[in-house]
């Protein structure tokens, strides 16, 4: 066997262990809770008003900010 056949046959056989181990933990899915949810909603919403409200100002005083 060469190098890279060896190389190749001990990542195959690093990544069935890995998945088997992470079977053999039982039900732990990782599933994100609601509150996990809600704190990532409120953060886009936050980020986008003031996304928003940054581009209604620019929009407002553009010609204003022109010499700057």
């Amino acid at each position: 066997m060469n190098h890279l056949t060896r190389a190749a046959t001990a990542t195959v056989l690093w990544v069935r262990g890995r998945l088997e181990q992470g079977r053999a933990r039982g039900s732990d899915r990782g599933d994100i809770s609601i509150t996990t949810v809600i704190i990532w909603v409120a953060a886009v919403g936050g980020a986008l008003a003031i996304a928003g409200t940054i581009g209604v100002i620019v929009g407002k005083y553009n010609g204003l900010l022109n010499g700057i």
